[in-house]
């Protein structure tokens, strides 16, 4: 991680609270790209899909720092900094 970002201090050990995006299993709805937030857990769908939900979370919590939750990635995501961390 970078130390560019200024909210690793929201970074949190987690789970994944679903195997799925959290709002389109509840909806019926369907994902294109997985991202967990790094803070509680929430599994959420990219902004590629419909719901954009990862997206949604940050908004309604505030919760900056999201992780791909696609097998294989790792990669970081801060939304307020707007990078890769």
């Amino acid at each position: 991680m970078t130390a560019n970002c200024t909210h690793l201090d929201q970074v949190r050990p987690v789970t994944p609270g679903t195997a799925g995006c959290e709002e389109c299993l509840r909806s019926g709805g369907r994902w294109v790209h997985l991202r967990m937030c790094l803070t509680c857990g929430h599994v959420g769908c990219c902004d590629s899909s419909q719901g954009k939900h990862a997206t949604g979370h940050f908004h309604e919590t505030g919760h900056a720092v999201m992780q791909s939750a696609e097998p294989g990635e790792s990669w970081r995501w801060c939304y307020v900094d707007q990078k890769l961390v």
